[in-house]
């Protein structure tokens, strides 16, 4: 029996990879569905229903669904209230996406206490228009499950504490449905976990087998999340372009479109350093600093609707209607969207910053082939990836990340616009600081990330 042993625990290993890549592909798509329900609720039911009211009961004063009413400013000032104070009261806080796969690499695990709070915590912001991405929230929820998972199936072996690295990295393949991104960052380091001199934590395998291991993770989660999709619907992702053209205009224009999406990340890295100060001089605030962010939140969503919302959904109707918009507004769309984001986050609005950065490079990008002519698509592809490169810091995963939402022939443009992005300095006074841990609070860099936990 005692020479079956360790192969028996190998296929044990293997079929709870895939199990645990399927519970990670299911759970983000159950987040998502209760993610997008809510916000059909709150944002198309319940005005709807405010409307009849009004016109039945204030007949003359009402006029539209919101009535006479600014129900933006309504929703997210309840909502900043709701929010600061689950906050105030729960402590629950979901991390950035960069910090919780710090404390995977660095640890190897990650908390899973109160992980029930913390995916409230984490769709609480998302119901209410928040200017975030789901996956720091989710990220961090799955890595406690995997965590929990791995610390009661360890007695089979030492391999089995490698769950919360696998789990969290099938998470990003569903969360972006960007299988590349997914398969690669933790064969490249991003989310390895080195155990510090711990004996019997440190899985070890050799390449071929841990090559094997990731991508049985990442079937099982996109299968889960696709069939869920397929069958209930709902689901999230990155968008998809198609019908590029990459001619003359198109291929002289990458560094000004590389450099005005740039701009965006420059405004997100501001907006982080100057909207930290606020948060710092508010100090444990959480009430008031969430009803400020609420009242920002709906002012810019009042003026421009685009700015709310985590950005996937909006993509895909400004596909349909940039053309309507006009190039300024598209522009301006993403600019403060970019800002917006970490001021949201700081004010407590906690969330991630991948999926509205993404929609901003998308709005200028969109603007920007609106003003020379050039291929929409073209123009989306290296505006998003300079300011995806301005902000990650790293000209490779972001074209990873991008790579399955243009053509093939859009993996030049986004590479150079990324390297382009990347390559250009920030002004010291809105550079992020390197972090004096394995993890940043916010707004931090997948870079700066690892080279703290190394």
């Amino acid at each position: 029996m005692t020479n079956f042993s360790k192969p028996i625990n190998r296929a044990l290993f293997v079929l709870c990879v895939i199990a645990t890549g399927s519970i990670a592909g299911a759970f983000v798509w159950a987040f998502f569905f209760l993610m997008d329900k809510g916000i059909e609720f709150f944002w198309s039911t319940l005005p709807a229903l405010i409307g009849q009211a009004a016109d039945a009961y204030l007949p003359g004063l009402a006029e539209g669904p919101f009535g006479f009413l600014p129900y933006p400013l309504i929703v997210c000032i309840v909502g900043g209230l709701l929010i600061g104070y689950f906050d105030k009261k729960t402590g629950a806080r979901p991390e950035e996406l960069t910090a919780v796969m710090g404390k995977v690499k660095k640890d190897g695990r990650y908390s899973y206490e109160g992980i029930g709070k913390l995916s409230l915590a984490a769709l609480l912001p998302l119901l209410f228009g928040g200017s975030i991405g789901p996956e720091a929230g989710l990220t961090g929820v799955i890595a406690g499950l995997c965590t929990w998972v791995g610390d009661r199936m360890r007695r089979f072996g030492a391999d089995f504490r490698a769950l919360t690295t696998i789990g969290t990295q099938a998470a990003l393949t569903t969360l972006f449905t960007a299988p590349l991104y997914g398969f690669v960052a933790p064969l490249a380091g991003t989310a390895d976990a080195p155990k510090d001199g711990e004996s019997g934590v440190d899985i070890k395998l050799p390449r071929a087998q841990k090559t094997f291991v990731y991508l049985c993770a990442i079937a099982g989660a996109l299968a889960a999340f696709l069939l869920l999709g397929d069958v209930f619907g709902g689901g999230m992702g990155l968008p998809r372009f198609t019908g590029m053209e990459v001619g003359a205009l198109e291929a002289a224009l990458v560094i000004p479109a590389a450099l005005i999406g740039c701009a965006a990340g420059w405004a997100f890295h501001a907006s982080t350093w100057a909207s930290g100060k606020l948060a710092s001089r508010m100090g444990e605030r959480s009430v008031a600093k969430a009803v400020l962010g609420g009242i920002v939140l709906a002012a810019c969503g009042m003026a421009m609707p685009y700015t709310m919302f985590a950005g996937e959904a909006q993509t895909h109707l400004l596909m349909d209607s940039y053309l309507a918009i006009g190039a300024g507004a598209l522009i301006a769309t993403g600019l403060v969207k970019a800002a917006l984001t970490p001021f949201c986050i700081q004010m407590g609005w906690r969330g991630g910053h991948f999926f509205p950065l993404i929609f901003a490079g998308v709005s200028i990008g969109y603007g920007f082939s609106l003003l020379t002519g050039a291929d929409s698509v073209s123009c989306v592809a290296a505006c998003t990836a300079g300011c995806m490169g301005a902000v990650m810091r790293q000209p490779v995963m972001t074209a990873l990340l991008l790579i399955m939402c243009f053509p093939v022939k859009g993996v030049v443009v986004t590479i150079a616009a990324a390297a382009i992005g990347a390559a250009i300095p920030l002004p010291k006074a809105i550079a992020p600081c390197k972090p004096q841990g394995s993890a940043q609070k916010n707004g931090g860099t997948l870079q700066e990330t690892e080279e703290a936990s190394e």
